[in-house]
C-alpha cells in the first residue's frame, strides 16, 4: 500500500491565521455576557464574547477555561462548554478562526479582571451593540437559538 505525504498549500500574501476561543455565557434569565475591549487594545470600545488566544499546545477548551478565569474570575469545567458555532473572518492583518462555546454553568461571580466593561444582554438586543466584526455572525446564531 502506497503512502502519500500531504503538501501544504501556500497562498501568496495570505494573512497569518489567529485561532482564539470564546464563550457565550448564558445566565438563568437567558442573557449573554459580552465584554467591551478596553482602551489601549485593538478595536477598543467594541464588544465581544469573552475568551482569548490559545497557548502553544493548548486545547481550545483548556484555553477557554484559562481565559475565563483570567478575564472574569470564574471557574468553568470543560464538560460545561458546549461547542456551538465558529467564526472565520479576514481582518486586515490576520485571519481569525474562533470557535464559540455555550456555557450555562460556572463557579463564582463574574468580575472583570482586566479593566473591561461587561454587561448581560438578551440575545434579541445584541443587534444594537457594536460588536467586533467576527462576532456579528455569531450574534445571529445566538438569536436564532436562544
Amino acid at each position: 500500500m502506497a503512502t502519500s505525504t500531504s503538501t501544504p498549500i501556500i497562498v501568496p500574501n495570505a494573512r497569518p491565521l489567529l485561532v482564539v476561543v470564546a464563550a457565550a455565557l448564558v445566565d438563568a434569565r437567558a442573557r449573554v455576557l459580552i465584554a467591551q475591549r478596553p482602551e489601549g487594545k485593538a478595536f477598543a470600545g467594541q464588544w465581544e464574547f469573552p475568551g482569548g488566544k490559545l497557548h502553544a499546545g493548548e486545547a481550545p477548551e483548556a484555553a477557554l477555561v484559562r481565559e475565563l478565569q483570567e478575564e472574569l474570575g470564574i471557574g468553568v469545567a470543560v464538560h460545561d462548554l458546549a461547542p456551538f458555532a465558529f467564526a472565520s473572518h479576514a481582518y486586515d492583518d490576520f485571519h481569525l478562526l474562533m470557535p464559540l462555546y455555550l456555557c450555562r454553568h460556572w463557579q463564582g461571580q463574574v468580575v472583570p479582571m482586566e479593566g473591561q466593561a461587561v454587561q448581560w444582554v438578551l440575545p434579541r438586543d445584541l443587534g444594537g451593540v457594536p460588536m467586533l466584526p467576527a462576532d456579528v455572525p455569531l450574534v445571529t446564531r445566538l438569536q436564532e437559538t436562544l
